[in-house]
């Protein structure tokens, strides 16, 4: 079974709910209408319930399973409103700009996460990646522990191995608490996605003081600030990739390290490394790249690709179900 077929089953197993904001968008309607057919998940989507409707009916997709919100009428408007003019209040919001805000599909779909309305939100198929980290880190904030919003993408090796990267999306120069905060929210996607117990390397262009740079420094500060944090996870740093990939090196670099060698999850020190190093990846080993999945949040919500397929969205959502713990 491959990485999205598990993901698939797996997903169907939680019976969760996820808001789809750009229900104007006909792979979104697509999405829902094979979610919904296939019993993955609860399908809710935002937007104006009369316009909604003509474009499934003219694309003919069955939405009479699948639950509509409007935004404008809805009975959770005012409670959603009151909360986000709290949370940001202290930023100069006015009561009046909170309500124009969160009668926006992206913001009302989030708040309904955070509100435990819905277990999960994805969207991207129409708002920049901007728009959606900005509405997630607004409305749902980041989870206890987390110091920053970061991303993974899950890298499937043409002999079926998967491999998790961090961060290759969001961060482009985390500092050592950052890091940290990356490798062991990494860790968390890579065993809820995978099955797999995490093994994770902090990689560097030094192995364990080969090489002395503020760098090389930064990445073993988050070494050690993440063994702190989550003592009982497995991982090593710093390690060069082959030493942290390839067994016998690993060995001889790092003697004794449960991780070096035998990784599989994989922190880059920022995200000139980690962007170059999955699309290297997905090109010349013809790996298959699945994400960027957002973590560190609350609670899931996921990003797309402007360009994505009405696939790539069930794919995300079953994802973003596999995320969702409670």
């Amino acid at each position: 079974m491959d990485l999205i077929q598990r993901i698939r089953q797996e997903s169907k197993k939680k019976s969760k709910k996820i808001v789809l904001p750009e229900a104007l968008d006909l792979r979104t309607l697509k999405a829902a209408e094979y979610l919904t057919h296939h019993r993955i998940c609860s399908v809710v989507l935002i937007g104006n319930e009369t316009e909604i409707e003509q474009l499934a009916i003219h694309n003919n997709i069955d939405l009479s399973e699948i639950t509509t919100i409007n935004p404008l009428t809805s009975v959770n408007a005012e409670r959603y409103s009151n909360s986000y003019f709290e949370k940001r209040k202290s930023k100069g919001l006015t009561d009046l700009q909170s309500r124009k805000i969160i009668s926006s599909e992206l913001y009302f779909a989030a708040s309904m996460v955070s509100h435990r309305d819905a277990d999960g939100c994805v969207a991207g198929a129409v708002h920049t990646t901007g728009d959606v980290l900005k509405a997630a880190f607004q409305v749902i904030g980041m989870k206890k522990g987390s110091s920053v919003v970061s991303s993974v993408f899950l890298m499937t090796l043409k002999n079926g191995r998967t491999l998790t990267y961090g961060d290759c999306a969001v961060v482009p120069y985390p500092d050592a608490d950052q890091l940290a905060s990356i490798a062991i929210d990494s860790a968390t996607t890579h065993r809820q996605l995978t099955g797999q117990t995490p093994k994770v390397a902090m990689l560097s262009f030094s192995t364990k003081g080969s090489a002395s740079h503020p760098s090389v420094e930064l990445v073993r500060n988050g070494f050690g600030i993440a063994s702190t944090k989550a003592p009982d996870l497995q991982i090593d740093g710093e390690l060069q990739f082959d030493a942290a990939f390839v067994p016998e090196i690993g060995e001889r670099k790092s003697p004794g390290s449960t991780v070096a060698g035998d990784a599989n999850v994989f922190i880059f020190p920022n995200l000139d490394a980690g962007n170059i190093a999955y699309k290297i990846t997905e090109r010349l080993a013809e790996a298959t790249a699945t994400g960027p999945i957002i973590q560190g949040l609350n609670y899931p919500m996921n990003d797309l690709s402007r360009g994505c397929s009405w696939e790539d969205i069930v794919n995300t959502v079953c994802v973003t179900c596999l995320q969702s713990n409670d």
